[in-house]
């Protein structure tokens, strides 16, 4: 009886050391090279828009036209939000399904 319980818990352990083993050499980085790039990508386009909102504004002596520019108020928050949805995507999408991401 004794001996039946023992090799029982043996057995056991054996094979959740096996699992834990199978599940560390299945385990790989959740965000590889690929996702970066993309997040750098997109983090650079964030960038851009805001550069591209920055300008001069206007002061109570002086009324400054270029604050309702079409650089400023549309291609600048355009281009930022793509960022933001893109960094979205890097973040989630798988790496291999990137074109830029190597494939093993």
């Amino acid at each position: 009886m004794v001996c039946e319980a023992s090799c029982a818990m043996d057995n056991r352990n054996k094979d959740m050391t096996e699992r834990q083993e199978n599940n560390n050499e299945k385990r790989s980085m959740p965000l590889e090279r690929g996702n970066f790039t993309g997040m750098a990508i997109a983090g650079a386009m964030i960038v851009l828009g805001f550069v591209l909102m920055l300008g001069s504004s206007s002061t109570a002596d002086a009324f400054n036209p270029d604050i309702f520019s079409t650089r400023r108020i549309i291609v600048g928050p355009i281009i930022a939000f793509i960022g933001f949805v893109l960094m979205a995507i890097a973040i989630i999408i798988d790496p291999e399904k990137l074109p830029w991401s190597r494939k093993k």
